[in-house]
């Protein structure tokens, strides 16, 4: 009798207190909030706007110091990729393909679907032709590089972290960073507490001033967002896995209890120590696993690429803005750098996606307002990708160089 009587409230509580202390349950709320607000008062939520407004400017003061950070770091600790060598540079040299491919795949997807357009066009929610940079149609590289700071900081990162390889006090230096950096992340952690307010004020403001059909992008945003990851997962990592004679759909059943944290957290990171010891199980060598999973948590983040490329192609077309080819290629060689490190970390995202957009200098950025409305229920589809991704990359490289036991290994039935 004790212990039921002891466990019946202490199961309750638990409950209430994880549905309080989540941040999406509060997005949420304040979605609702806002939605309400905009269509019963609009005048009202129109003067929300500066609430949104405000986060997304918070959030720009973060952009410099964590592309920084991120790039130099990351650059900087390859100086363990050299002892592997050739395991190393494959890793790398495969990290690279196939998240340039995901975000391929999300630019091309949206311009398929077209999720910000309604009835073929945007909602007209602002002219944009104040964004662009105007003067000649040609693409001056020179000016565009002088009038970036986001791309003279990844210079000035990448010439800093391959310096800081070489350097003979290098362990000492990167503490140091990785201090900073620990700082600065929690820092936006405690500023994305303010998420519910951001989508509160872009959302009332939104709803307010163009009314309730501006939710249909958002959906349309969410099912495309959802559908194209499941495409990537189950056809193109699908196909790699059939190449070395290995079924995606029996390692996502062997990896089911891992997926399950990451849907629950929506971090992938959550299930790192879990999908290393089941991976050497399968049959991939401990040095593989010890160097290729913690390499890809952030060098080879699929679900967010294709979320990221998809994001700044559904503001466009939001915002009836025109990309040239060239801003496209542009778009997709920025995230290639810029979302290295973006997982695992929230509000890493949309630092990522503000550093493109003030890069491109052609979409709003007060559009990130409107995306944060959506955001928290992407993150699961994103951090679920990364995950098997990763795993998918350390089968690859162990096959490759010969470290993987017979596929027929019944451990992966288990």
């Amino acid at each position: 009798m004790k212990p039921a009587i002891t466990e019946t409230p202490q199961k309750k509580q638990p409950l209430l207190y994880k549905i309080i202390t989540n941040l999406t349950f509060w997005v949420l709320i304040a979605i609702i909030c806002g939605i309400l607000l905009g269509h019963f008062y609009p005048d009202n939520a129109v003067k929300m706007k500066i609430i949104g407004d405000s986060f997304i400017d918070i959030i720009k003061v973060f952009i410099v110091p964590i592309i920084f950070l991120t790039i130099v770091l990351g650059i900087s600790g390859m100086g363990n990729l050299r002892k592997v060598g050739r395991i190393g540079i494959k890793s790398l040299i495969y990290f690279e393909i196939v998240t340039t491919f995901a975000l391929a795949i999300g630019v091309a997807v949206a311009y398929i679907i077209q999720p910000g357009k309604i009835d073929k066009a945007g909602l007209n929610i602002e002219d944009a032709g104040k964004f662009t940079s105007g003067g000649s149609s040609s693409f001056n590289w020179l000016q565009f590089f002088m009038d970036n700071i986001t791309l003279q900081v990844l210079v000035v990162a990448i010439i800093t972290g391959i310096a800081l390889s070489f350097y003979s006090k290098r362990e000492k230096a990167v503490t140091l960073l990785y201090k900073i950096s620990d700082y600065v992340f929690k820092a936006l952690k405690i500023v994305m507490y303010l998420a519910p307010l951001g989508a509160f004020g872009g959302m009332a403001y939104t709803v307010g001033k163009f009314g309730l059909h501006t939710l249909l992008p958002l959906g349309k945003l969410m099912l495309t967002v959802y559908v194209t990851m499941a495409i990537f997962i189950f056809v193109i990592l699908g196909t790699i896995m059939r190449y070395y004679k290995l079924s995606i759909l029996e390692f996502i059943k062997y990896i089911k209890a891992e997926l399950l944290i990451v849907l629950g957290t929506s971090s992938s990171e959550a299930a790192l120590p879990n999908i290393m010891e089941k991976l050497e199980k399968m049959g991939c060598s401990k040095s593989v696993v010890g160097l290729v999973v913690p390499t890809g948590y952030s060098f080879n983040l699929d679900g967010t690429s294709i979320y990221l490329s998809m994001s700044v192609i559904f503001l466009a077309q939001l915002y009836n803005v025109h990309l040239t080819f060239e801003e496209i290629l542009t778009i997709i060689g920025l995230l290639m750098i810029t979302s290295k490190g973006a997982a695992g970390v929230t509000g890493s995202g949309f630092i990522v996606l503000a550093s493109t957009l003030t890069a491109i200098h052609k979409i709003p950025l007060e559009g990130l307002a409107f995306l944060l409305g959506v955001d928290k229920f992407m993150s699961e589809a994103r951090a679920l990708t990364n995950f098997i991704g990763n795993g998918v990359a350390t089968i690859v490289i162990s096959k490759s160089e010969n470290e993987f036991v017979d596929p027929a290994n019944p451990r992966i039935e288990e």
